[in-house]
């Protein structure tokens, strides 16, 4: 990605990250992008890095600009790798006694990264600084998703830049939202959202409750991965308000994965037993669906339907690895039930729903267990508890 020019004097000097699939844990099918803008004013300031394999690229972008030593300081709003692996390159370029701005807490976490060699300039939350025209506001962010997290407000363009929050894994030569199909767009975004910050939604929300109390205009988002918004920020802002409440549609996810087919059995009749109550329902095989893909269903969902059959006297590989990514994403307000079937024991229906209720997902009863291969009675109740949950849902939407 060459630079490109965001407003008049500022430019995105990030990169492309074509070919990335998987971000600790979450699929990236569409890559990604490390956003940093360069900001030409009476000082010149870089707002942050990029990921270290990328630091030479993000120094040629900064080159076709300026001389990358002629910048007078760089402002980090976040630590995580991806934003400040490029940083040592950067500063051993421009000089290592020029200020890094960041939170109090990024202080901590960038020595720890990277020793005590720069010139760390911790910044109170709401503290200002004047590069010339314009006026940078420093606004806390604290777990969003690291805890020294920041954003960086431009009081003059009214550009915040929002470093993760905001963002999507996606990858173009598209640099603003009114180029990219907004079905796409906010499919990512919510992915983004779900796999990433769904556990710090009440943040979020108090967040979204402080940024409006403080009656900032913002007239473009700026995040470190994925497009900038400047078509209408507030829609993706509204977004981000709607998906911090975590309140449920009239919708089911049936999740499970198969060893001979038995269970896929069950999903289907389950399934067709909740779409006849009106529910919007939808299967998810852990076997062709990515964990991050399911979750994104998940996160709007009001019943969470969870099948394997029993294996080793416990659950299948799949379903046990998407229980674990879902825990610790930490999803409320949720009904949910076990499925499965089984040869001779028969555990991971127990299994499933003893992990449900450790996530504080409200159990509606105690699960559906059929041997060996279902038979048309069995299916037949397979159906009917299909039936029984998409009640449930209903009535609990209503």
């Amino acid at each position: 990605m060459r630079p490109k020019e965001v407003v008049k004097g500022i430019y995105n000097v990030g990169v492309i990250d074509w070919n990335i699939r998987d971000f600790h844990g979450y699929s990236t099918e569409r890559g990604s992008t490390y956003n940093a803008f360069l900001v030409m004013d009476e000082k010149i300031v870089l707002i942050d890095t990029v990921k270290k394999p990328f630091a030479e690229s993000l120094l040629d972008n900064i080159s076709k600009i300026v001389d990358p030593q002629r910048i007078d300081c760089v402002i980090s709003n976040h630590a995580e790798p991806d934003h400040s692996g490029g940083l040592p390159d950067v500063m051993a370029r421009i000089g290592m006694d020029k200020p890094v701005y960041c939170s109090k807490l990024g202080e901590k976490n960038l020595r720890r990264h990277y020793g005590d060699g720069f010139n760390y300039q911790p910044v109170p939350d709401k503290g200002e600084m004047t590069i010339g025209k314009r006026t940078f506001t420093f606004l806390e962010t604290r777990m969003l998703h690291w805890p020294d997290s920041m954003f960086t407000y431009d009081k003059t363009d009214r550009i915040l830049f929002s470093s993760d929050a905001f963002g999507q894994h996606y990858a173009g030569q598209e640099m603003f939202d009114d180029e990219v199909e907004p079905v796409i767009l906010f499919h990512q975004a919510k992915k983004y959202y779900a796999n990433i910050l769904q556990l710090y939604s009440d943040r979020i929300a108090k967040l979204i409750e402080t940024v409006a109390g403080l009656k900032i205009a913002i007239d473009m988002i700026c995040p470190d991965h994925g497009v900038i918004f400047r078509k209408d920020p507030g829609r993706i802002i509204e977004a981000y308000k709607t998906w911090s409440e975590r309140k449920p549609l009239k919708k089911a996810v049936v999740i499970y994965d198969t060893m001979w087919n038995s269970t896929v059995k069950m999903a289907e009749a389950i399934l067709c037993g909740i779409s006849d109550e009106g529910v919007q329902v939808a299967p998810y095989s852990l076997r062709s669906v990515h964990r991050s893909d399911v979750m994104t269903e998940v996160m709007n969902a009001k019943a969470v339907l969870i099948g394997s059959p029993t294996l080793n006297n416990t659950i299948y590989p799949t379903v046990a690895d998407f229980l674990t990514y879902m825990k610790g994403l930490r999803p409320v307000n949720k009904i949910g039930a076990a499925f499965g079937s089984y040869g001779w024991s028969g555990e991971a229906v127990k299994v499933i729903g003893g992990s449900l209720e450790e996530m504080g997902i409200e159990l509606i009863d105690q699960g559906l267990k059929v041997q060996y291969v279902p038979d048309k009675e069995n299916l037949k109740s397979c159906y009917e508890w299909g039936r029984k949950i998409g009640a449930a849902v209903a009535a609990s939407c209503e």
